[in-house]
């Protein structure tokens, strides 16, 4: 037997699926549109927000840089004033830098305060017992 041959008088077989109308096929499109306008904005939004971050990333490292090495450069002097200090003749200069030190060959005074004053070194704001805090009056 010879296998049948859609004719235009036959039936079609049904599948299940229906054509679309235009109707559908523009809300499909709508819809689709407005995903694609939706995620590219959210992508655009995104990398500028990076973009900021970023930015004040590379701000923070220049400034955090820049305190690096001024610490550094501090490190690096005391470290090489430190090594003069204990070589030959670094405590001749350490007296040397010393300005408070007394210079060899002068004398040195120590002031002594007189006896009430050590009694009583620093200067009160108490009262006696008995006064008020008010002052008295002349007669």
């Amino acid at each position: 037997m010879a296998p049948a041959r859609n004719t235009p008088n036959a039936a079609p077989a049904s599948t299940g699926i229906r054509p679309s109308s235009p109707h559908q096929e523009l809300t499909c499109s709508a819809i689709g549109l407005t995903l694609k306008v939706g995620l590219g904005l959210v992508a655009v939004v995104s990398l500028v927000r990076l973009a900021g971050a970023y930015q004040t990333r590379l701000e923070r490292h220049g400034e955090i840089s820049a305190v690096l090495d001024i610490q550094q450069a501090k490190l690096l002097k005391a470290q090489h004033r430190f090594d003069k200090l204990f070589a030959a003749g670094g405590e001749q200069q350490l007296i040397q830098e010393q300005d408070q030190w007394i210079a060899p060959n002068r004398l040195r005074v120590v002031w002594q305060q007189p006896e009430q004053a050590a009694q009583r070194p620093f200067p009160t704001v108490e009262q006696a017992p008995g006064t008020s805090g008010k002052p008295a009056a002349r007669p």
